[in-house]
């Protein structure tokens, strides 16, 4: 099989977070706008389904009229599968680039298909890291190694669904009249936090490792290492998941905690940074700290300072947590109990489902 020209020379390449395609024949051989009314090729399809369950994104960068191509998308039913659509007479590598930026990701997580040498060089050109494939090898992407993700989650497989609710969030903040804050109480937030369980090891391991800005200590934790703390009495493990009117942002944040008889030390809180601006951060923590002072234990955080955690600390501190001790590189922080807990505020609901009941 041909190796993609836009291949790194040296060390492995990230995996391919979108698949950008050319539809005419790539997606279906035929011409949509020449009047030619064309089925999707069946290994084109397959692949099509196999990388969106393994969370890779499709978006389309294809010549035509934008019209008559959703339109035939639609009435074959794949619409949905694609996060972005983009069809003009532009260049595809100025097309490649929009997608990028549309969905917040690097160019080098893009790969391009297409069955013009003359499209995938002018691409590559462009873009050399933008991984580029003939259309002849739809059906071989599943198998490559960059197109498999080292894991594969729930929320991998609802991956689109997250980013297309994004892009409505985004279209309708663009288009609204008045403050931010305003904008946040009409999206309905509603911030669930759970104990972790078993099923939520992969996703919070994920967190751990590409979290940074969000994050209180910089901490990672390896998959047994989450197992160990989930099963321990001496620590608290909380997931947190978001949601509004236009759906799931899916699991944005977990937060550790250690437990003595008298004290409730965060020693790691990290949220996503698709959550940033929605008040997420102070919600999150007001919420620990009560769960602490209801339970008679006095809230207490760690922090690491780095170049980019700096909005974790003003979020802490706005919550009420004051300087315990410094020393080089860690800052301790505890809450006066006396204080008593700070109501909810803002426009983030806060929601702790029942705890199961014992069999």
């Amino acid at each position: 099989m041909t190796t993609p020209a836009t291949a790194a020379a040296t060390g492995p390449s990230p995996t391919v977070k979108c698949l950008v395609w050319d539809l005419d024949d790539t997606l279906w051989q035929g011409t949509v706008l020449e009047g030619d009314v064309p089925r999707p090729d069946p290994g084109a399809l397959a692949t099509l389904r196999a990388l969106d369950e393994r969370g890779i994104l499709h978006a389309v960068a294809s010549r035509g009229d934008h019209a008559l191509a959703t339109a035939h998308l639609t009435a074959l039913g794949l619409e949905d599968l694609f996060t972005v659509v983009e069809v003009g007479w532009g260049s595809k590598s100025r097309t490649v680039r929009r997608i990028a930026e549309t969905l917040n990701i690097g160019i080098g997580t893009l790969a391009f298909i297409d069955n013009d040498a003359v499209e995938r060089a002018e691409v590559a050109s462009v873009h050399p890291a933008v991984r580029c494939y003939r259309a002849e090898q739809a059906a071989e992407l599943p198998e490559l190694p960059e197109f498999q993700p080292p894991s594969v989650t729930d929320e991998s497989r609802v991956r689109r669904h997250l980013y297309r609710a994004e892009l409505s969030r985004k279209k309708a903040q663009e288009s609204f009249e008045g403050p931010a804050g305003d904008f946040l109480a009409t999206l309905g937030l509603t911030l669930t936090v759970r104990p972790a369980d078993l099923d939520d090891l992969r996703r919070a391991h994920e967190l751990t490792i590409r979290t940074h800005q969000l994050n209180t200590t910089g901490r990672t934790y390896d998959m047994a290492e989450l197992r160990a703390l989930i099963g321990s009495p001496h620590h608290r493990i909380l997931v947190a998941g978001l949601e509004d009117r236009y759906g799931s942002y899916g699991t944005i944040g977990l937060a550790v905690s250690e437990l003595t008889p008298d004290t409730s030390t965060l020693g790691l809180l990290l949220l996503s940074c698709r959550v940033m601006s929605r008040g997420v951060g102070p919600a999150l923590i007001g919420h620990l700290v009560r769960e602490a002072l209801a339970a008679g234990r006095r809230p207490v955080a760690e922090f690491v300072p780095t170049d980019l955690n700096r909005v974790m600390l003003v979020n802490l501190r706005f919550a009420g947590f004051e300087v315990i001790s410094r020393s080089p590189g860690r800052i301790l922080l505890g809450f006066d109990p006396s204080a008593g807990p700070r109501p909810a505020e803002g426009a983030v609901r806060i929601v702790v489902p029942p705890a199961p009941s014992p069999l």
